[in-house]
């Protein structure tokens, strides 16, 4: 069964049905709510567990992400617990669904913050869920907030610490290797929200520093299926290179009708920043063919053998969560893998729980291990430093071309 026959409805969003009959990681999840499970954990001591909340969407058009993010907490939990915890503590996850809906995440990430008293939160995928429950987080709720998902940058509030990557990371290298591999020529085909609009702005400063030129750019209403006029223009005006944002549930449609028109078949380039392993159900193969994407991991990683742990942390989560709902960098997974353990690690070095201990603590903090490799927060900065890679997709998978070590994200 595909992602779409799994997970998806009539109108290609995730239904709160079907996501109570696939989603693997609630094994063992006690539901305390509409949209609310606790993942307890199977030890404990005199202190009591850790609570660690985690806010993504497990419903919604893009619930495939969520449910990706839920399945590598409740992994990386798990592990942190059979090694003894944190400070002798076990880990209990609170899970809350933020349902692609900003006022329903409001509503639920307020119950982990005043009900349930989390020590810390991680999740939110969009850009504008972010920002519609950072302040229920660290300016009511007094708690610290990472955030997993690559993202336009320009999010310096003290107590967000940012474990994606920002558009330097993913444009600086990416820009000039699609002008030497496609054109000069660009359309910015876009989602109507901050994500695209801010990282635009920078990823229009590279194409023209690099000799590019954006010929197009627009910007459509999230739900937006039907591209023709778009798509015309694009041919019309001789794109090279189309750097497309538009989001779920549109990118299927868009890509699907701009192959249908012959774009790559003349020589055209097509790229999306966040396309991994978990968006190539949503267009047969041939429709992205050749497709350029920058992040932070690729499942090529672990199938080269180059990077072991890579390669035993994938196996671990593959065998955990059979099915559709894939372990990848565009979806979040890698970031939220990456802030529990930088978090982990903060704690440690804290001693205790205190938010600005931990927040100092943080500021620094490294892994030597993690999915693409390691990684570690650039100290006043609040983002990480890590290895970036481009991957092109050939025959529904992606090759690896091109990797870049500790990248800094440039940002704050």
């Amino acid at each position: 069964m595909t992602r779409k026959s799994l997970l998806k409805n009539s109108s290609g969003q995730v239904s709160r049905r079907r996501f109570l009959q696939s989603s693997m990681w609630m094994s063992g999840a006690v539901a305390t709510g509409v949209g609310s499970w606790v993942l307890p954990a199977r030890w404990a001591n005199a202190k009591g567990p850790i609570k660690v909340g985690i806010a993504t969407d497990l419903t919604g058009p893009i619930g495939f992400a969520g449910n990706a993010n839920a399945n590598i907490a409740k992994l990386v939990a798990e592990q942190i617990n059979a090694d003894g915890g944190v400070l002798g503590q076990p880990i209990e996850l609170h899970i809350e669904d933020t349902a692609s809906n900003e006022s329903v995440a409001v509503g639920n990430v307020r119950k982990l913050v005043q009900r349930e008293r989390v020590d810390v939160v991680l999740g939110g995928i969009t850009s504008s869920m972010r920002n519609a429950i950072k302040d229920v987080i660290v300016g009511r709720g007094r708690t610290l907030y990472l955030y997993p998902q690559l993202y336009e940058g320009r999010e310096c509030t003290p107590y967000i610490f940012c474990t994606g990557p920002t558009p330097a990371q993913q444009c600086d290298e990416l820009i000039p290797w699609l002008i030497q591999n496609g054109g000069k020529r660009f359309a910015f085909p876009s989602a109507n929200y901050v994500w695209p609009h801010v990282l635009n702005e920078y990823a229009r400063k590279v194409v023209e520093d690099n000799g590019g030129e954006v010929v197009l750019e627009e910007y459509y209403p999230l739900d937006q299926v039907e591209y023709s006029a778009t798509v015309n223009r694009i041919m019309n005006e001789n794109i090279d290179v189309v750097f497309n944002t538009v989001i779920p549930p549109g990118v299927g449609p868009f890509i699907k009708q701009l192959y249908e028109a012959g774009f790559q078949q003349r020589g055209g380039r097509l790229s999306c920043v966040y396309y991994d392993e978990n968006t190539v159900n949503l267009n047969a193969a041939h429709e992205w063919e050749g497709l350029a994407s920058c992040l932070d991991y690729f499942r090529a990683l672990s199938r080269s053998g180059e990077d072991p742990f890579s390669a035993k942390l994938q196996a671990a989560y593959d065998e955990r969560y059979k099915g559709d709902v894939l372990f990848t960098a565009g979806s979040a997974a890698t970031g939220m893998y990456r802030g529990l353990k930088l978090w982990e690690a903060a704690v440690s070095e804290a001693g205790g729980l205190d938010r600005d201990d931990v927040a100092a603590a943080l500021d620094h903090a490294k892994i030597s291990h993690g999915p693409g490799g390691p990684a570690e927060m650039v100290p006043g900065k609040r983002h990480c430093k890590m290895n970036m890679y481009i991957a092109v997709a050939k025959g529904g998978q992606y090759d690896i071309i091109s990797r870049s070590e500790m990248v800094d994200p440039k940002e704050c």
